[in-house]
């Protein structure tokens, strides 16, 4: 069995813990790792005991949600609250951090920003993570890596477009198939 790059284990810890975030606007998962290490986990959700927007709806002004605490501020927090040191950790994120995010990186002493995807990537942000000297990198996260099962279920796939191929479909239908197999598995 192959094993996943650290990488992608650390973002697959930070999407498993975007499933639980209350606001509907946007999941987001945040995991701090230091030394190979997981020191700290958060997503974005109402402060503890209030109203979270999955009940209440978002709270929004401006054009953001004002009711949810950021998946990487409440990471910061939890090493906070415990006493866990964050001086040259590292951050990953399944979406570029927002400016305020940003700041509270830097303010942490976090030296890396790991995230997935593009999300209003602010240009302050980067300015700031640059100046700071924080490294910061797109890692496009493999969500089969969360799917224990997706080797055979791509293994799967790929012989019933064999048998298909073999029965005499079409090959523009077994082009469509193989499209969207990849799609699936991508």
């Amino acid at each position: 069995m192959e094993r996943i790059s650290w990488n992608q284990y650390f973002m697959a810890q930070s999407h498993l813990l975007s499933y639980r975030s209350t606001c509907r606007r946007l999941t987001v998962g945040a995991t701090i790792v230091r030394d190979k290490r997981i020191i700290a986990g958060g997503y974005n959700g109402s402060i503890a005991g209030g109203e979270h927007c999955i009940d209440a709806g978002c709270y929004v002004m401006d054009g953001h949600c004002i009711r949810t605490v950021h998946a990487e501020m409440n990471a910061i927090l939890q090493c906070a609250k415990f006493g866990v040191a964050t001086n040259n950790a590292e951050i990953y994120v399944t979406h570029f951090p927002c400016l305020q995010c940003c700041k509270a990186i830097i303010q942490a002493g976090i030296k890396a920003v790991f995230y997935a995807a593009d999300y209003k990537n602010h240009p302050y942000a980067i300015e700031l993570f640059e100046k700071a000297g924080v490294v910061v990198e797109r890692v496009p996260f493999n969500q089969s890596v969360l799917d224990v099962k997706s080797r055979e279920k791509h293994e799967m796939v790929d012989n019933l477009i064999e048998r298909l191929s073999a029965a005499g479909t079409d090959d523009a239908d077994l082009e469509v198939l193989r499209e969207r197999a990849e799609v699936l598995f991508k």
